[in-house]
């Protein structure tokens, strides 16, 4: 189904969007804030459009327009830890935008704040702030042996953490494309019992009337035999009378 103008727009303005979250941003950077709010009116008229696209589609275009707003009041706090934790419970688009990204913008733009959250958290915790790499590199050179030490670990420990979060992350999705395949495999083997418990009432309904119809042939078959019997009975009873008449008749009484 061809694409309406309403929902052409709305793309371009979301890669727009996805491209702008990709960059690095001043404070004063007011468009995307604007663009995501425009973003939300033209998700709400495609809702109401009658040439609106599928549910699928309708839900992936909510999550990307969410994941932006999500991403705009995570920047808004002030703590980098607060910042990492919101960043946790944002939920990237699942398909490009457009037809050349190799992987959804929404997803790379997660990974980058992601990797901004933790950079922020370690310059926080190391006290060196927005003095940037270059002067973090520096002024490691000029720190004590123990406290480069206890940079190196510290570096460590948050990769470990970060490698942990990207493990969990890939099992739950394991776990939910499991939960999927078993839930569709059940969902066929309930659709054949169903199948197959329909075809055995078919077939008992069947054999039901084949049964009443035997049953009242049968009835039929018993009434005529009784009526045969009947009348066979009347006749010998009859002719036993009347062959008695005759005897007595031809052979009278003895004197």
């Amino acid at each position: 189904m061809a694409s309406s103008r309403l929902e052409i727009n709305f793309i371009r303005l979301l890669s727009r969007c996805e491209s702008i979250a990709s960059e690095k941003r001043g404070e004063t950077e007011w468009r995307l804030e604007k663009y995501v709010g425009a973003l939300q009116e033209m998700l709400v008229a495609l809702r109401k459009s009658p040439g609106k696209p599928t549910p699928e589609v309708l839900t992936d275009y909510t999550r990307k327009v969410d994941f932006l707003k999500g991403l705009l009041e995570a920047e808004k706090l002030s703590s980098p830890t607060e910042k990492a934790l919101a960043n946790q419970f944002l939920a990237p688009g699942r398909t490009p935008t457009i037809a050349n990204e190799r992987m959804p913008a929404t997803k790379t733009v997660h990974m980058q704040t992601k990797a901004r959250c933790t950079e922020e958290m370690r310059d926080e915790l190391l006290g060196t702030g927005s003095l940037g790499k270059e002067t973090d590199l520096r002024n490691r050179r000029g720190m004590p042996l123990d406290e480069r030490q206890s940079a190196a670990e510290l570096d460590a420990v948050m990769q470990h953490h970060h490698n942990l979060q990207e493990k969990l992350a890939e099992d739950m999705l394991n776990l939910a494309r499991n939960l999927k395949n078993n839930t569709m495999a059940a969902q066929n083997i309930i659709k054949q019992d169903n199948q197959t418990l329909s075809h055995s009432m078919r077939q008992a309904d069947l054999n039901f009337e084949k049964l009443k119809t035997e049953s009242e042939r049968l009835e039929q078959h018993t009434k005529k035999s009784v009526n045969w019997l009947l009348w066979l009975m009347l006749i010998l009873v009859s002719f036993t009378f009347i062959s008695m008449i005759l005897f007595i008749r031809i052979f009278p009484k003895l004197r």
